[in-house]
């Protein structure tokens, strides 16, 4: 073999390092601040984790979790059990990966994204066969909200 053939290998396997790195994660990095002892909690970011993001988390209890909500501009009435942050957004609860990929490729002007409470099915929440019906909202900056997307009741199956 040539030396400019080995050159031109070696080059091609030091191209494709970076792209095979990149290949694996699609997504920018995730943190997550879960409630102290909430299971649903790791279950929603081990799913995330699954799905091929990359997520740091941290327990808080109490005040210290909500005014981490508040200073990201979570609205109260909105606030669930865990708060995420990516990519210059927040994700309040158990916010959907489709949801989460949407946000990330629109990029609409808000603060976030919200499921509030812990509906019933939502992952992390039980069965999703079992799921009650929800909406994931859009949080604009100025605190307006907007159905995001919307997940109907499971028929049971």
């Amino acid at each position: 073999m040539s030396t400019a053939s080995r050159s031109a290998l070696i080059a091609v396997a030091l191209l494709a390092v970076p792209l095979a790195a990149t290949a694996q994660n699609l997504h920018p990095a995730l943190h997550v601040v879960e409630g102290q002892g909430c299971e649903c909690c790791v279950e929603w970011t081990n799913h995330l984790r699954q799905q091929g993001f990359e997520v740091t988390s941290e327990k808080r209890f109490g005040t210290l979790l909500m005014k981490h909500k508040i200073d990201r501009g979570v609205p109260v009435e909105h606030a669930s059990c865990h708060t995420g942050e990516i990519d210059g957004y927040f994700l309040e609860g158990h916010v959907p990966v489709e949801d989460i990929r949407r946000l990330l490729q629109d990029r609409p002007d808000a603060a976030g994204l919200a499921v509030p409470g812990m509906p019933y099915g939502s992952r992390g929440m039980g069965p999703e066969s079992e799921r009650e019906a929800y909406d994931v909202l859009l949080i604009r900056k100025d605190g307006s909200t907007e159905v995001f997307s919307s997940y109907p009741a499971s028929d049971g199956r």
